[in-house]
């Protein structure tokens, strides 16, 4: 994901924070010294913020772990403003084990909860809910509170949060997954609107959760229509067999040459017949920028890349798509590099047997 930062690695899973989550910071800075007027109570302001998303790095290995379990591999965890997420390599085709996987995020801010309800209950120092708010109220209470609110907030039967998850694989278990997914899109999408008017009636902040909502609940749906269409399919009825490679020896102005000329963005980068990296138009430009247009190709490269085998089927390919870098992934045959997948094709071959799906229909008309 663009614009962030890597903070660390915890069971072997990189943790990255996106730039805007510094907003937040700042926001909530900005409102305690509004209220108090005292730096202690900035920094308090601020730490009780980064507790928070504390429990949000915990809520997403929830995620994490559990798909480990189901052999599932999480490519890695990013904080947003919003909340976090928890990119995992498939969703599982199980819908209990999909299940588990969702409710495991909510389950931990209810572990943190409990914890810090029983903390409070033997020190004695509860507050009523009354007199709390951002800047109002013990830290350790805000807290509390605001693990209640993440549970609440993520058990919404909407996509992306995780009770829409959990609303599709209980459809799963009567429906085939990209209906299942519809009628959960289609929930979420309810529920956006929803938000949205009380947005517009009471807190302008529901309306940009309800544009969250509404594009997680879109994107949901379009992937499952694809994995649908795609299904049974070998990867060589899909991928390109007209392109070019480069050699990791070239400079990258003779690459752009080859972007001008031809509609072909992104290039295996071949050495002795193997491949030993990908050059997107993106690491053309960035590496154009750094270092001129004189620069090899091995300077600005992918060199961990994936890959996927001709007789693989769309569906898989897919996911291995979406979950890379770049939009190009080579397509390989007895270890010999035979075409291109990218997310353009994908898209004209489905285009494509949609069309022929639609001839296939008896058409009525005038006669």
């Amino acid at each position: 994901m663009k614009w962030t930062w890597k903070i660390g690695r915890f069971a072997g899973i990189d943790v990255f924070v996106h730039t805007t989550f510094l907003i937040f910071i700042a926001w909530m800075a900005f409102v305690h010294w509004q209220e108090h007027k005292s730096i202690a109570a900035v920094v308090e302001g601020v730490g009780w913020m980064l507790a928070l998303f504390g429990c949000v790095v915990l809520h997403e290995f929830g995620h994490a772990l559990t798909a480990r379990r189901f052999g599932i591999k999480t490519r890695d965890i990013t904080l947003l403003p919003i909340g976090g997420v928890a990119r995992l390599e498939r969703i599982p085709e199980d819908p209990y084990q999909e299940m588990l996987v969702a409710l495991a995020g909510p389950g931990v801010n209810v572990a943190i909860a409990a914890l810090l309800w029983l903390w409070i209950w033997i020190v004695g120092s509860w507050q009523p809910v009354e007199t709390m708010g951002i800047t109002k109220g013990s830290f350790l209470g805000r807290l509390l509170i605001a693990n209640i609110i993440l549970v609440v907030f993520n058990l919404l039967p909407a996509f992306p949060m995780d009770g829409g998850r959990v609303l599709r694989a209980l459809l799963a278990t009567r429906l085939d997954h990209a209906r299942a997914t519809g009628v959960a899109g289609v929930v979420g999408q309810a529920m956006a609107l929803l938000l949205a008017f009380i947005g517009f009636l009471s807190n302008p902040l529901f309306i940009f959760i309800a544009l969250f909502v509404w594009i997680g609940a879109s994107q949901e749906m379009a992937a499952a229509q694809m994995k649908s269409a795609f299904g049974g399919i070998p990867v060589s009825r899909a991928m390109l067999t007209d392109f070019r490679t480069v050699s990791p020896r070239d400079v990258l102005s003779q690459v752009v040459e080859l972007i001008l000329a031809g509609s072909q963005q992104d290039f295996p980068v071949v050495e002795d017949g193997r491949v030993v990296g990908v050059l997107t138009r993106a690491d053309v430009l960035s590496a154009m920028a750094k270092f001129g247009p004189q620069v090899r190709v091995e300077e600005a490269m992918q060199r961990e890349f994936p890959v996927v085998d001709s007789g693989e089927l769309l569906d898989a390919a897919f996911q291995c798509i979406q979950g890379s870098q770049g939009r190009t992934v080579p397509v390989m045959r007895g270890g010999q590099l035979v075409g291109l997948l990218t997310m353009e094709n994908l898209g004209e071959f489905l285009m494509i047997q949609s069309a022929l799906e639609a001839s296939k229909r008896p058409h009525g008309g005038w006669r």
